[in-house]
């Protein structure tokens, strides 16, 4: 197997992690959190967002960042195009659409949401905190969810496709 291929897989690795966290946010997560008062809400979220700053998260985060944009690259062949657009779709995705998403819109939300002192909140303080986070952080969670999988589709056709003369 040679380095470009094995970069490959790993891209395709990761792409598939974060789109399976990602996934299972949307169809598990989210919905079992909303089903919370708004302190626990609150604080749940404080919770995950704290504990997901860890280095197995963004292994595969920030791994994809740099995976997909080195796998295009090195899957550069001028005489079969292909794969090298399909990744090169899944970078600018990924790039814009996951990470760019979560860096401009996540986290800033996760941000303010961690300033804000869930135990000396008023009932209302917390109705309102809810509201200004949950819908907004929803929505942007799931453009990056879907972003996320058509970057993992990119890719795993970009693992089917041929990238040489004699593939077909």
């Amino acid at each position: 197997m040679t380095f470009a291929n094995m970069a490959l897989l790993a891209a395709a690795f990761t792409t598939a992690l974060i789109a399976g966290l990602f996934y299972a946010y949307s169809c598990s997560v989210n919905p079992g959190l909303g089903k919370l008062t708004d302190a626990n809400y609150l604080s749940a979220m404080q919770s995950i967002n704290r504990e997901i700053l860890n280095p197995v998260f963004f292994m595969s985060f920030m791994g994809t960042l740099v995976l997909l944009p080195l796998s295009t690259w090195l899957q550069y062949n001028p005489s079969a195009p292909l794969r090298f657009y399909l990744l090169l779709g899944a970078t600018l995705v990924y790039g814009v659409g996951t990470f760019g998403v979560t860096f401009f819109g996540n986290v800033p939300l996760n941000n303010a949401l961690d300033a804000f002192h869930i135990p000396s909140a008023s009932p209302e303080a917390l109705s309102r905190q809810r509201t200004l986070f949950e819908n907004s952080w929803n929505q942007l969670h799931g453009i990056r969810t879907v972003a996320n999988a058509i970057a993992l589709i990119l890719v795993l056709l970009a693992c089917i496709v041929g990238n040489s003369k004699s593939a077909g």
